[in-house]
């Protein structure tokens, strides 16, 4: 059966992401082995130091480390130490002098004369073996093969007078004849080249021995003649060979064609030496003297200046580059210690997991490569558009991606410390600049803040608009310090901060949704999506469980209001709510809210196995959580919700068994395992929920009775220490038990007593029933939990649930 395309494509996608998420984890795993946790922290620190030396240590930045003639130094420049520098300029000058005095190498061919008389003795024997052909095309063929042995074209009527002039015993020591006498002189390919490369001056080898020539004995004994001389002495003598003497004419024509020089240009062997006279040549060597004073402020940078500078900058690149980046390692070792260990003992929300600092890890390193490539590309566009000022693409990039993104995974605090570690690290990597540190500093803590609970895209795209705002704040003022306010840099500059800060938004909007993925965290979009009621976790709760269902919507209700109150994350305490009582799917009917009718299964079991069900509801809930993925921030407080406190009921239960049954009540069995809550959204739903469930047994849940109750539920857990490691003050408390009145006497707020229709009164007089409103409004507040009385009520006045 053939697969679709899209569904194969879709089945390795999640196959690639799967292994992505699996290798995340057992590096998380290894990171947080206890055993190994000092040492495995130590490792990713020194391996994130190492790959963020690597990609600043390069030295490409915005500004040219190059000194020219005409600028104006900026500073004093020292010679730190002594060099000894190559002039260059002076080197390639005697170089080039060396080059020029190499004599031009000519190649003699003394056998010149015997070659060409040996070509003709083989045209011959061709002629010889060719009789009888009278095709065309072998014709065109034989001529093609003829003017390659010649070594020139040949005609059909140049053959013709060639077969006419007789045999090759007759013609050959004519044509050697001639031969002799032209190559009694030099013939060269052009006087004029020849005349002025002897000038300049000549070597002359013997192609056959391989030895130079004596050039002025040479020169003495022998004439020079260019082609077209050699040509007219051919034409001026006389050979005897058989045929018309228009035939003898066409063959010393064929003969000066087929002439060659015996005196060639060696050009390869020329370049050769000229090379080697120029790596003969030693360099020119300058001293600079350790203290020298090269160029002062202000002075123009001379010809001279600039040579020594350039020169001590190419002696100093490649050992400077090796401190610089041992330099920047131990640098970048301190800047992330020292800040983490300070933050980790001072700051309380501070507390970063290995999965946390795996992620700070990658995060880091993708940020910075992604700049190292920005970094790249704006010095290629420097060159395209040389009108704008090379430094004013720095503008252009996402520094602040990193503290937004940390800030919308993780915390406030951990985006703070963060921003504040990698804002140097930056202003190094971009050569040690005060504007990219300050820059990257004050964008980044803008867009941290302006993502703080986010709870939809929108709110990245406005804190990028932020981020803009800051931006082009501080361009401006930078822009003025250079000097740049009346010119159009500050317009670019302007520009490219606006469309920077958009520029993080953007990354930061596509980036999150992988993160969540690959990592597993929980973000305030990310509860959003559990937020949902109609998840499969909720449906199968409230068809299962429906009575933990309600109460888990409604502590959500109570949450959400006390959360606001107190500023703590409102969208992380309702969605923990709504899923914090999800271990009870598995055994609903244990649970009082499931119970509608029929026996209570606690009164068959002893109350250590009652509590022992009751307490396994968390475990429960914390393992179908990490089944369904539903985040850190949720197990936590699905695991902490009851904290350690005391189930009394069941305790007190096995207290008056004590004496009966001769055994001893451990109080500790009694008790959850804890831990108590550590947050102030987990703080949240431990109140919430207890109240909640004591506002059902209200039997007249009027505002005084509903705030006594309220205050007595947060004191007794007060008391018992559940809220001593979460941050919730006692004005805190005040702002909660203030929200949790105001919601739940709007749940309890009385109704009208809608009348009955008249034909019903009537009816009730014929049977004699009591018709007095006032008894039955008085019998349905006496039991305002019964299900049975409160279900037949409405039914009888027809109103709807």
């Amino acid at each position: 059966m053939p697969t679709d395309r899209g569904s194969t494509e879709k089945i390795e996608k999640k196959s690639v992401l799967f292994r992505v998420r699996h290798l995340f984890c057992l590096l998380t795993d290894k990171l947080g082995d206890r055993k190994n946790e000092k040492k495995n922290r130590i490792i990713l620190l020194f391996s994130t130091s190492f790959l963020l030396t690597l990609l600043i240590v390069p030295n490409q930045h915005f500004v040219t480390s190059r000194f020219n003639a005409g600028d104006i130094a900026a500073t004093d420049i020292k010679a730190t130490q002594g060099y000894l520098l190559e002039n260059q300029i002076l080197t390639e000058k005697k170089r080039d002098a060396a080059k020029a005095s190499v004599p031009f190498t000519y190649n003699y061919y003394p056998n010149k004369p015997a070659e060409l008389t040996e070509r003709f003795s083989k045209v011959f024997s061709m002629l010889e073996g060719a009789e009888g052909g009278s095709s065309a095309d072998t014709g065109e063929k034989f001529l093609i093969s003829i003017a390659d042995v010649l070594g020139c074209s040949i005609s059909a009527g140049e053959l013709d007078a060639l077969k006419r002039s007789g045999s090759a015993n007759k013609v050959l020591p004519e044509i050697g004849r001639i031969l002799s006498v032209v190559f009694e002189r030099r013939v060269i390919a052009d006087r004029r080249l020849f005349a002025s490369d002897k000038n300049h001056g000549i070597v002359i080898i013997d192609a056959s021995t391989g030895k130079i020539v004596d050039t002025e004995n040479f020169a003495a004994t022998a004439s020079t003649v260019d082609l077209k001389e050699a040509g007219g002495i051919v034409r001026n003598m006389r050979i005897h060979v058989g045929g018309t003497s228009g035939d003898s004419m066409v063959l010393k024509g064929l003969l000066v064609k087929a002439l060659q020089p015996n005196m060639v240009f060696d050009r390869d062997a020329t370049e050769k030496k000229k090379r080697e006279a120029a790596e003969a040549v030693s360099p020119v060597l300058f001293q600079v003297k350790r203290g020298e004073m090269i160029v002062r402020e202000g002075e123009r940078i001379s010809e001279e200046h600039a040579l020594k500078l350039n020169k001590i900058l190419e002696a100093r690149e490649g050992i400077s580059k090796f401190f610089s980046a041992i330099g920047i390692f131990g640098l970048i070792l301190v800047i992330f210690y020292f800040p983490y260990r300070f933050s980790q003992k001072n700051i309380r929300k501070f507390n970063p997991s290995a999965k946390d600092l795996l992620l700070l890890a990658f995060v880091t390193v993708a940020i910075f490569l992604l700049l190292r490539i920005a970094i790249n590309v704006s010095s290629a566009l420097g060159m395209i558009f040389p009108h704008i000022n090379s430094t004013n693409y720095f503008y252009l990039l996402p520094f602040a991606v990193g503290p937004m993104l940390v800030r919308i995974i993780l915390n406030s605090e951990v985006a703070l410390v963060y921003c504040m570690a990698c804002a140097p690290l930056l202003g190094i990597m971009f050569n040690n600049s005060l504007t990219v540190v300050v820059y990257a500093l004050l964008g980044g803590v803008i867009g941290a803040h302006g993502v703080r609970q986010c709870k939809d895209r929108g709110t990245i795209y406005t804190a990028g608009l932020k981020v803009s705002v800051v931006n082009m704040a501080i361009a401006v003022p930078f822009q003025i310090l250079n000097d740049s306010m009346l010119t159009m840099q500050i317009v670019y500059a302007v520009i490219f901060a606006c469309v920077g800060g958009i520029l993080n938004s953007l990354i930061v909007s596509g980036t999150t949704p992988v993160i969540e993925s690959v990592f597993q965290y929980t973000t305030d979009i990310k509860l959003l999506e559990l937020s949902n009621l109609n998840s499969p976790v909720l449906r199968e709760l409230m068809i299962r469980a429906p009575g933990t269902y309600h109460h888990s919507v409604m502590v959500g209700n109570l949450v959400e209001a006390a959360a606001e109150a107190i500023n703590a994350n409102p969208l992380l305490g309702r969605v923990a709510a709504y899923y914090h009582d999800i271990g009870k799917v598995s055994k609903p009917i244990y649970f009082i809210e499931n119970i509608r009718s029929g026996e209570n299964k606690h009164d068959k079991l002893t109350p250590n196995m009652s509590a022992l069900i009751l307490i396994s509801h968390v475990k429960e809930g914390v393992e179908l959580a990490k089944e369904k993925r539903l985040g850190r921030p949720i197990i936590d407080i699905i695991r902490q919700h009851h904290g350690t406190a005391l189930i009394k009921y069941f305790y007190q239960k096995a207290k008056s068994n004590e004496a009966t049954e001769s055994q001893t009540v451990d109080e500790l069995d009694f008790r959850y395992p804890g831990p108590k809550p550590q947050t102030r959204e987990a703080g949240l739903v431990m109140l919430a929920d207890c109240v909640e469930a004591a506002s059902k047994t209200l039997t007249d849940p009027t505002p005084a009775r509903i705030q006594g109750m309220v205050q007595k539920i947060i004191n007794n857990i007060f008391i018992d220490g559940q809220l001593e490691e979460c941050e919730l003050s006692l004005k805190s408390l005040h702002e909660i038990a203030k929200s949790f009145n105001r919601v739940l006497s709007g749940i309890y707020h009385q109704r009208i007593d809608y009348p009955e229709p008249v034909y019903k009164v009537n009816e009730r007089k014929k049977n004699g029933e009591n018709t007095d409103r006032e008894q039955a409004k008085t019998s349905s507040d006496s039991s305002p939990k019964s299900e049975k009385g409160s279900g037949e009520d409405i039914k009888r006045l027809g109103i709807s649930r």
